[in-house]
């Protein structure tokens, strides 16, 4: 069971595991041991509330699939579990992401002086470009 939070919990049944080679450290060890971890996660089919998968889906668009499989890897250590625990971690940490509601934003206005200051700093541009133009003959 992993633990995301006091009320939000997957199921190690949810979680599907395959592990192969992996590159980068591990010497000769490498070729022989299949130490990256990759975690799929069927986000349509699991516990969690709609409205954490609605985020989920939208901020990790490029790590789900088109059959709504969250896919997730780790290869940053030499040992499988140890990358398998790191796959958890990262999994967790995308879940309290998508758990926090966004705060709303507060539509403000801008203040009379950087209107002015805009308005002026559009005046002086515009002058600029006027006194490069070629003088009109009356």
């Amino acid at each position: 069971m992993l633990l995301i939070n006091h009320r939000l919990r997957i199921p190690d049944g949810e979680l599907h595991w395959s592990f192969v080679r992996a590159s980068g450290p591990g010497g000769q060890n490498v070729n022989k041991v299949a130490s990256k971890a990759v975690l799929r996660w069927d986000l349509a089919g699991s516990c969690l509330p709609e409205e954490v998968k609605a985020r989920l889906r939208v901020q990790q668009s490029r790590r789900i699939t088109a059959e709504g499989v969250l896919i997730l890897s780790s290869q940053r250590y030499r040992d499988q579990e140890r990358n398998r625990q790191d796959c958890l971690e990262k999994l967790r940490a995308l879940i309290l992401q998508a758990a926090t509601l966004p705060r709303p934003r507060r539509p403000t206005r801008p203040t009379r002086a950087s209107r002015r200051a805009r308005l002026q700093a559009k005046r002086r541009r515009s002058a600029a470009k006027a006194a490069r133009r070629r003088p009109v003959e009356e």
